[in-house]
């Protein structure tokens, strides 16, 4: 099974082609140029590489969140942009699923994007197996204390979000500090995630293929609170009473 995956869901953007077990390809770029810029120069490449044509490939992997809006939007057009004219299937993998994957070892990974405002997407995976502890879930990363402070094995962060994660909780025992080139997300990590999927018959057509984004874009948030913020401010004194009368 030729699989080829992709990764825009952070600042990096990665791409991976995989043979079976066996890594052909693999390529990260963080040069500051934007996914729109590098992915399709860097499929063409990889699949140049390991003389493959789209025609040849049998699986495409995309992480498809959580993670940038944009970066996934761009990665998700893509891929379907590639598979539709031979309706090749597709695994829309998920971003902390691709970080786990990526590591191996014995103990728990949580892979983590930075979601801003002291937030992260997080999800937890035992390391060995690879399956999946908790769901995919954008908080707080103050919300992790009760998942770190009660792991029984070692604990990993990776992701762009594992800096701010391992600095919270450096101190709790068992958390272990991942070198930092060690906790982007690998293609080879979507590639590995992706073929599991097509073991258990998870993956999609390409018109299926959808992003998971787990919460609301900043301008849809900030529209949302700018109308509540109207409607408060439009409220009459009859209004709050009659809140108040419904609420005894």
């Amino acid at each position: 099974m030729n699989i080829l995956a992709i990764d825009t869901a952070g600042k990096t953007a990665a791409v991976a082609v995989m043979r079976d077990d066996t890594l052909l390809y693999e390529m990260a770029s963080n040069t500051g140029l934007t996914h729109s810029e590098t992915l399709l120069p860097m499929v063409d490449t990889a699949l140049k590489a390991c003389g493959l044509t789209p025609a040849q490939l049998d699986l495409y992997a995309v992480t498809n969140g959580p993670g940038s809006f944009t970066g996934l939007r761009i990665g998700l057009a893509v891929v379907k942009g590639l598979a539709l004219p031979r309706q090749i299937p597709c695994a829309g993998v998920s971003t902390m699923a691709a970080l786990a994957y990526g590591l191996a070892g014995k103990g728990t990974v949580i892979g983590a994007q930075d979601a801003r405002r002291g937030q992260v997407y997080w999800g937890a995976f035992d390391l060995a197996a690879h399956d999946r502890l908790t769901p995919d879930t954008a908080a707080p990363v103050t919300t992790l204390e009760n998942f770190v402070q009660t792991c029984k094995k070692p604990l990993f962060f990776v992701g762009d979000g594992a800096t701010l994660c391992y600095n919270t909780y450096k101190n709790v025992p068992g958390v272990v500090c991942v070198p930092q080139p060690m906790q982007v997300l690998r293609g080879a990590g979507v590639a590995l995630a992706a073929r599991a999927m097509w073991e258990r018959g998870e993956c999609v057509p390409p018109a299926a293929l959808l992003p998971d984004y787990h919460r609301l874009s900043q301008a849809e948030r900030e529209r949302a609170e700018r109308l509540a913020a109207e409607a408060a401010r439009t409220e009459t004194p009859e209004d709050t009473a009659k809140g108040k009368d419904q609420h005894q």
